[in-house]
């Protein structure tokens, strides 16, 4: 499984941005496609996930509301749609696949990553 995260960028406080993830290789409907931020000198951060072939999302307390995580109609291809951002949602995002049933919150249950891209959001 390969991952590809896209569509960081520099925004200011309050505006929108959104990611893209293309996921290729092979991918099942148990699997799940999340998001995760790091900062420097912290460890990775759950964002949002999504289950490949289920409506179910999952949403950190921090971004709940503002985050939204949702598929593409070809189904290759995952986004994470940001708004009202905040500074402190500066961040490197990654998105990561997940195989089986694990705990989506924790970076270490995630099996495959993209390379990241990075979100600046300015005051």
């Amino acid at each position: 499984v390969q991952l590809q995260a896209s569509g960081g960028g520099l925004v200011q406080a309050g505006g929108s941005l959104r990611l893209s993830c293309t996921v290729s290789g092979r991918i099942y409907s148990s699997h799940l496609i999340g998001w995760l931020r790091q900062v420097p000198g912290k460890e990775r951060e759950f964002v949002g996930a999504i289950r490949w072939n289920d409506p179910r999302t999952y949403y950190a307390d921090s971004v709940k509301g503002r985050f939204t995580v949702s598929r593409g109609n070809a189904k290759n291809t995952a986004y994470l749609q940001m708004s009202s951002l905040k500074p402190e949602d500066t961040a490197v995002y990654y998105c990561a696949a997940m195989f089986g049933i694990k705990e989506y919150s924790a970076a270490r249950s995630y099996d495959y990553w993209g390379q990241g891209t990075l979100v600046t959001v300015s005051s």
